[in-house]
């Protein structure tokens, strides 16, 4: 007898517990226990918690977890279409836009592409040590027969950093302008932020196909976008009070004021943002290999299926030496303003 027959006798809902006698989903201790093989034990708890399965013990028209598991894919599902309709036509000029990076920077000849990235990374943080070691990295990779995966997975980057930094801006700068949206958008973002990388995935494979670019790119623009609108809209409420003051008092608009004073004194923050949204997109284009985005992400993925160490280990180091480039390229950009801050003070 289940521990909570008694209830529901003492209720006079026998009856109608008996009413169901259909077959029901596995509990999640069944679903658990067959996930790793083993058979389900019967628990030798006194008072057991009165959850889905236990009370379905005693009672079978009560619903099992897995049943409203099964609930929350059939309710998903079913607006399936209605979203995909909807997002198909949003979401394709990103699969255009990642398919056209692609191509552009993997059909450029290695000698051109190289000094091209060398002369960017002076440019962006003019440190000649940080250029030394754009370049060396390249070379790497180029030495080892990696730099075509290399720059796949640097062309993904670029086009989400982009995107993320093209819609987190607007949206930090809407933030710190209102505390009601601020209210509404950080829970989102504290959403987006925990949720786990994997995650993103589910919902994402439903409702497009595992050959549109657009799938992981919307992975892995919704995951590295948080930071770029948190710094934004932190950096521009941290503007002296008294600097809005004397701008108004010059008569400056708020658009003057904003391109004027409050984006170039909040920058710093907005720079920082940009590096952390940068890391993320990184850190995400290797799970995002999971579901066709090309790069180092596939030989480590390769490397785990296969059970070969050597591939695997040296794409990882691969793309550690991709997320240091990028790391000081962006912080080097980040000293520069930093300096010419310190300067006009």
């Amino acid at each position: 007898m289940a521990f909570y027959d008694g209830m529901f006798n003492f209720f006079g809902l026998r009856d109608w517990c008996n009413e169901n006698t259909s077959d029901v989903p596995m509990s999640m201790s069944e679903l658990l226990a067959k996930t790793r093989g083993e058979s389900v034990t019967a628990s030798a708890e006194g008072f057991p918690f009165p959850s889905l399965d236990n009370l379905n013990k005693a009672c079978s028209n009560m619903p099992r977890t897995r049943e409203l598991t099964a609930g929350v894919e059939d309710a998903f599902l079913n607006i399936k279409d209605s979203l995909k309709v909807v997002l198909d036509p949003i979401t394709q000029p990103l699969s255009w836009f990642l398919d056209g990076a692609l191509y552009a920077f993997t059909s450029t000849p290695w000698f051109i592409l190289i000094p091209i990235l060398i002369l960017c990374a002076w440019y962006v943080s003019k440190s000649l040590s940080v250029t030394l070691l754009v370049a060396f990295s390249f070379l790497s990779f180029s030495f080892i027969d990696h730099l075509n995966v290399a720059i796949q997975t640097l062309s993904i980057v670029f086009v989400c950093t982009t995107i993320c930094v093209l819609f987190g801006v607007p949206i930090g700068i809407l933030m710190s302008r209102s505390n009601a949206l601020q209210r509404v958008t950080i829970p989102i973002l504290d959403l987006l932020q925990t949720l786990p990388s994997f995650v993103y995935l589910i919902p994402l494979i439903f409702l497009f196909s595992v050959t549109e670019s657009k799938l992981y790119g919307i992975a892995i623009i919704l995951y590295a976008i948080v930071p770029v609108i948190r710094l934004t809209n932190l950096g521009i409420r941290l503007v002296d009070k008294d600097v809005i003051e004397a701008a108004n008092a010059f008569g400056m608009s708020k658009q003057q004021k904003l391109f004027g004073v409050e984006i170039p004194l909040a920058l710093p923050n907005i720079m920082a943002g940009i590096n952390q949204t940068i890391m993320m997109s990184l850190s995400m284009v290797v799970i995002a290999s999971l579901v066709s985005a090309p790069g180092l992400g596939v030989l480590v993925l390769r490397g785990i299926r296969n059970l070969e160490l050597g591939v695997g280990l040296i794409a990882g180091l691969g793309i550690v030496l991709l997320a240091v480039v990028l790391d000081r390229t962006s912080k080097g950009a980040l000293i520069r303003i930093n300096k010419s801050h310190h300067q006009d003070k």
